[in-house]
């Protein structure tokens, strides 16, 4: 007999099960962020105290009680905790009497998250996995090697695993970039004197960029203030959805999506930002690369990442090699 849950493997099931556990938001953790999707929930918030370490130990309670009213449980092997910021008390949370798990890093919906902030796990992650995938594509396993069929598979294979989730870890560390620009060269040694017409990943990371900010200022129902404030200036040559770069004291905010993309969303024409669709606004962002080669490059002053003139990935980690 089944007391609870939604039947597996069915179009309506991740529907019903969105709502079936839709209830602790306002009622339990009306106080502490809340996020969930799917089977994933983290509870989240500022803990300088003490007592703001009790508040949410207490929120662990009620969600205990929660899952016991509707027969469910939480994984205690797979619930973990993060503590960010250098003044974190690190406050001890348990749940079932045993104590959570304390990590540096943890990855959630494919993004390494860790505290420190800084992207270079998730960038070894995002070339292991995209390296093993192109080691797929051998002699043995595609037979019909044309360069069309080729590149196909990288876009659709290779490459998602390097770009997947960019604007929220897009690196700005040089060793970082090289590692990741890496994995293409490979690829494109494969032939021989062919161009391939192949974006760099920088430069599709930066392109990602202003997709999220042409959805964001339209097409999503993410509130623009949460991440850009719009420019007072009355001299708005360019366009006029200028956007405000704040100042920012530490590297993580400097090169965070809302910082590292304003200069370049700035650069923009009228006809580009009032695109009247996504397509449109892709292939203003193609045919501005086409005129102007540097747009899409983070440091215009240089050209883009040579693989060549570069030390390898463990020569700049250890010399700390920054960009």
């Amino acid at each position: 007999m089944v007391w609870s849950g939604v039947p597996l493997g069915s179009i309506l099931g991740p529907l019903l099960f969105l709502i079936f556990i839709n209830d602790p938001d306002g009622a339990i953790c009306s106080n502490v962020g809340l996020l969930k999707f799917a089977d994933d929930t983290k509870v989240y918030g500022i803990v300088d105290n003490k007592q703001q370490g009790q508040k949410y130990g207490m929120t662990w309670i009620l969600l205990l009680s929660w899952a016991v009213k509707w027969h469910m449980k939480f994984s205690v092997e797979k619930c973990k905790v993060v503590h960010y910021g250098r003044n974190s008390i690190g406050y001890k949370y348990s749940m079932y009497g045993r104590q959570l798990e304390e990590v540096t890093s943890e990855i959630d919906l494919g993004v390494v998250f860790s505290n420190d902030l800084k992207v270079a796990k998730q960038c070894e992650e995002a070339y292991n996995r995209a390296n093993r995938i192109l080691g797929l594509t051998n002699r043995r396993t595609v037979r019909f090697r044309t360069p069309t069929v080729l590149v196909s598979l990288y876009k659709s294979m290779v490459r998602p695993h390097l770009e997947n989730c960019s604007v929220v870890w897009s690196p700005h560390y040089t060793k970082d970039k090289v590692l990741l620009e890496r994995v293409q060269h490979r690829f494109t040694r494969m032939f021989d004197d062919l161009k391939l017409g192949l974006w760099s990943l920088e430069e599709r990371r930066n392109r990602a960029d202003l997709i999220e900010i042409y959805m964001i200022k339209g097409l999503s129902t993410v509130p623009w203030s949460r991440f850009f404030s719009r420019s007072v200036n009355s001299v708005t040559r360019g366009h006029n959805w200028k956007l405000v770069k704040k100042a920012s004291r530490l590297d993580t905010r400097l090169y965070f999506f809302s910082q590292r993309s304003v200069g370049r969303w700035n650069n923009l024409m009228q006809k580009e930002v009032n695109a009247p669709s996504m397509n449109s606004f892709k292939n203003f962002l193609e045919q501005r690369r086409r005129r102007q080669m540097d747009f899409s490059w983070t440091n215009k002053s240089h050209s883009p990442i040579r693989l060549h003139e570069l030390p390898t990935y463990d020569q700049a980690r250890r010399t700390g090699t920054q960009g």
